[in-house]
C-alpha cells in the first residue's frame, strides 16, 4: 500500500514553499514520524514527516519551488524495515536483514563514498558533523559540484607543476538561488529604509557590575536554574522596564492610528545559515532573568535547527540584536517592521574612562537605538537609552522597576 505525503502549509497566506533538501535518498526505508525533508517558506522552515514506515519514492526534486499541497513523495508501507545487527563472525561489520523478501538497495553513492580515514576533516567540522548527525558521505554528496579548481588543488597537492597550477588564478564562481526566507528578508529590509523615518541614537554603558555579577554568581546561577547567565537577559530585562516607562518606543503605526500595547514582547535576532530569524519572547514584563535565559536558549536552539514555528516568530513589539558576538564595535540596526524600535548591543572592550576625576579602565559597550521618528520623538529615544544605561550600570534597580535602591530605602 502506498501513502502520499503532501507539502504542508507553513501558515496563512503562504501558497508556495521551497523543498530545501531531502534528508533521505530515493528508495530508502523510513520510519514512522521520521523527518524526511526540510520545507522552507518566506516565514519559517519546517520538517516533512513520514506518516508510516516503508520505502520512499521521491517525486519533487531538491531545491524546487512548489505549491502548498503538492505531492512530495509516496511511501510503500508493504516494505518492512531493515534491522542492522552486529555479526561477530564478519569482523563486526553490519549485516542487513530483511523482514520481507523485498530488497532495499543501498544507494550507490554510499558504496563508493570515500572512507572517513581518506578524508581530512578539521576538528571544528568534525564537531559540527557529530552534533548534526552527519557523516562523511552526507557532506561529500550534499556539498556542491566538483569544480576545475578542486581538480587543480588536488593536482597541486600531489606535486603538480607550477605551470599547471601556480600561474593560473581561479576564475570559478558559484551560483546559488536565494531561499524564500532570505528573499523575504531582503524585501523587508529595503521597505524599512523606504517607508520609515529611521534614526539612530547612541550611548555607551559601563558593564563592570554585570561582568562582576556574572563572574561571582555564574556557578550558583547555573546550578539553580540549569542555564548560564548571559548578557542578553540583562538587556531584555532593562529594555522591558524602559519600554514600560516610554511606551511610544513599544508602539507601532496601524494606518492613521498608533497602537500602544500594555505588554512587552521582545524579538531576539538570531543569525542562522539561512539568514536572520527573530523569535519572540512573550510578556517579558512578567519574566525573571532566569526565565529570560531559559526562553532565549530554547528559541535560539530551535532557530539554528530551523524548527521555529510561525507563532514563535510572529508579533513582537520591540527587537534586540547583538552584533557584539561577531566582534562589532558599533552599528546602526535596522528596524523590524512594524515595530518602532530596535536596540543594538555591541562588543565589550576594556577602555579608559573618566570616573570621579580619575582615568580608569572599565569594560565598556556601545549601544544603539534605531527608532521610527514618525512615532518616537528625540526626547523619548534619548531618555529610553539613558534608562537602559542606568539599569545596566546598576542592575539592582531592576528589582525596583528602575528606581534607585538607596532612594527606595530612604523613602524619597
Amino acid at each position: 500500500m502506498n501513502i502520499e505525503i503532501h507539502i504542508p502549509t507553513p501558515g496563512e497566506s503562504v501558497t508556495e514553499v521551497d523543498l530545501a533538501r531531502w534528508l533521505v535518498a530515493d528508495g530508502d526505508f523510513v520510519e514512522k514520524d521520521q523527518e524526511i525533508a526540510e520545507i522552507e517558506s518566506d516565514k519559517a522552515t519546517l520538517p516533512l514527516i513520514a506518516g508510516k514506515p516503508g520505502k520512499i519514492k521521491i517525486l519533487v526534486p531538491e531545491g524546487e519551488t512548489v505549491k502548498v499541497g503538492t505531492l512530495a513523495c509516496t511511501i510503500d508501507t508493504s516494505v518492512r524495515g531493515t534491522a542492522k545487527v552486529k555479526n561477530p563472525k564478519s569482523d563486526d561489520k553490519e549485516v542487513v536483514t530483511e523482514e520481507k523478501t523485498t530488497e532495499i538497495a543501498e544507494p550507490e553513492a554510499s558504496k563508493t563514498a570515500p572512507a572517513e580515514a581518506e578524508v581530512k576533516v578539521t576538528p571544528l567540522a568534525k564537531k559540527m558533523m557529530q552534533e548534526e548527525g552527519l557523516g562523511i558521505d552526507d557532506i561529500i554528496r550534499g556539498l556542491r559540484k566538483i569544480s576545475s579548481k578542486d581538480v587543480r588543488d588536488v593536482l597541486q597537492g600531489r606535486g603538480g607543476t607550477a605551470s599547471d597550477t601556480g600561474k593560473k588564478g581561479s576564475r570559478e564562481v558559484q551560483r546559488e538561488s536565494m531561499s524564500q526566507l532570505r528573499r523575504k528578508l531582503a524585501g523587508r529590509l529595503v521597505s524599512v529604509k523606504n517607508e520609515t523615518a529611521m534614526l539612530t541614537t547612541f550611548s555607551e554603558v559601563d558593564m563592570s557590575e554585570v561582568v562582576r555579577m556574572r563572574k561571582q554568581h555564574q556557578k550558583a546561577f547555573t546550578e539553580t536554574h540549569g542555564v548560564k547567565l548571559g548578557f542578553m537577559s540583562f538587556f531584555v530585562k532593562a529594555s522591558t522596564i524602559a519600554l514600560m516607562e516610554f511606551p511610544k518606543v513599544n508602539s507601532q503605526i496601524d494606518g492613521d492610528n498608533i497602537v500602544i500595547p500594555d505588554f512587552v514582547d521582545i524579538s531576539i535576532a538570531v543569525q542562522t545559515d539561512k539568514g536572520l530569524m527573530v523569535p519572540v519572547l512573550r510578556n517579558t514584563e512578567t519574566m525573571s532573568l532566569a526565565d529570560i535565559e531559559k526562553a532565549i536558549v530554547g528559541l535560539a536552539e530551535k532557530a539554528r535547527k530551523f524548527r521555529l514555528s510561525i507563532g514563535e516568530m510572529s508579533g513582537g513589539t520591540f527587537s534586540i540584536t547583538n552584533g557584539g558576538i561577531f566582534g562589532s564595535m558599533l552599528s546602526t540596526p535596522i528596524l523590524n517592521p512594524p515595530q518602532s524600535g530596535i536596540l543594538g548591543m555591541h562588543n565589550i572592550e576594556e577602555r579608559p574612562i573618566a570616573l570621579d576625576g580619575q582615568v580608569v579602565i572599565h569594560p565598556m559597550m556601545y549601544i544603539a537605538l534605531s527608532y521610527d521618528h514618525r512615532i518616537v520623538d528625540g526626547r523619548d529615544s534619548v531618555s529610553f537609552l539613558k534608562r537602559i544605561k542606568e539599569l545596566i550600570e546598576d542592575p539592582r534597580r531592576m528589582l525596583l522597576d528602575g528606581a534607585d535602591a538607596e532612594r527606595a530605602v530612604l523613602g524619597i
